[in-house]
């Protein structure tokens, strides 16, 4: 009898072993208990790691949680989302990963949880003074009826391929981006393919370098970009117009602006359950192209890192990402920052 009582008292204690702790006072254990870390997703460019670094800092401080950033491409990443080894994404950028965004939200395996900004804009651009010209730095206007994508097949003369003068030269996005193939079609759908070469960088920082030069020197530069970035925050860049998005044409040719792209912060399906009040924080989450370009621009001009800029982002917008928290929440955070 003794033997059974000892059995039987050894088999609770695995049991209540296995119900943990989160670190929040969740000792639940089995589906919907609480986690101990919570990790996000690092695509691959700053907006995002920015993002990353203000929802670490609330989630550590104002909630108690650990958290972790996984690094990857947007596809490995997706994935990572989807099996539940990424807990939450800061920036999806739906239309871009159109297909498989629709695949991981209808199969059930990420949800959607706020809109983190949807008034970003994206397709070919080019420095201002090219339109305009720029009296104090003594820049000419070079190509001033350019308004639109159409209107480059006047000016191959203005943007001339280096490599192969008796073009012109559009820098496009890098070939592994989906966006590459959008806009070699769209080079034949406004006729441009026999003034100019579609150049393929290699990646986005071959372009920012491409651009930078070229805005430095007050030269002519037309290409692929988007914002919010610190290149459209901190240069006077136009953006070429195109048709209004109609989803037909698009499909046919991409002949029009891009579709509208809203900026999502997604979760795993199990994070409701996970971390609901982190959750919950994360569906309050908005902020704007603007204003998330300041803290790029912030981290271009002092050479800071995303959670400098988040750092000072906060300080400067604490009306903002207070309202995003309950008040006792945000007091803990207010007071790590001190």
């Amino acid at each position: 009898m003794k033997k059974l009582i000892v059995t039987f008292t050894i088999m609770l204690l695995v049991v209540a072993g296995c119900g943990g702790d989160n670190g929040n006072g969740d000792t639940s254990g089995g589906e919907g208990s609480g986690i101990d870390k919570i990790v996000l997703a690092d695509a691959g460019w700053d907006s995002i790691r920015f993002h990353n670094s203000i929802a670490q800092k609330i989630i550590e401080e104002g909630y108690g949680y650990e958290t972790d950033v996984t690094t990857g491409s947007t596809a490995a990443t997706i994935q990572g989302l989807r099996q539940g080894d990424i807990n939450a994404y800061m920036e999806v950028w739906t239309d871009n990963i159109k297909e498989l965004y629709t695949e991981a939200t209808d199969a059930g395996d990420i949800v959607k949880l706020s809109t983190n900004f949807d008034d970003n804009r994206q397709g070919l651009w080019v420095p201002t003074y090219v339109i305009e010209g720029d009296e104090e730095r003594g820049i000419e206007a070079k190509a001033p009826d350019l308004k639109s994508v159409k209107d480059l097949e006047k000016y191959p003369d203005v943007f001339k391929d280096p490599e192969d003068p008796s073009k012109g030269r559009v820098i496009g996005a890098p070939s592994g981006w989906a966006l590459s193939e959008y806009l070699d079609t769209k080079m034949t759908t406004y006729g441009l393919e026999e003034e100019y070469n579609y150049f393929l960088p290699g990646s986005d920082s071959a372009i920012v370098t491409s651009l930078a030069d070229a805005y430095e020197n007050g030269e002519p530069w037309v290409g692929y970009y988007w914002s919010p970035t610190w290149v459209t925050a901190k240069y006077d860049m136009t953006l070429l117009e195109e048709p209004e998005y109609n989803e037909e044409q698009w499909n046919k040719n991409k002949g029009t602006e891009f579709p509208p792209n809203d900026v999502v912060v997604a979760a795993n399906k199990d994070l409701p359950d996970q971390a609901p009040e982190v959750v919950e924080f994360l569906k309050n989450y908005e902020t704007s192209s603007d204003l998330t370009g300041e803290a790029l621009a912030y981290m271009k001009d002092n050479d800071a890192s995303a959670e400098e800029a988040a750092m000072w982002w906060m300080e400067q917008h604490e009306d903002i990402w207070t309202e995003w928290l309950p008040e006792d929440v945000a007091t803990k955070v207010k007071d790590s920052m001190k």
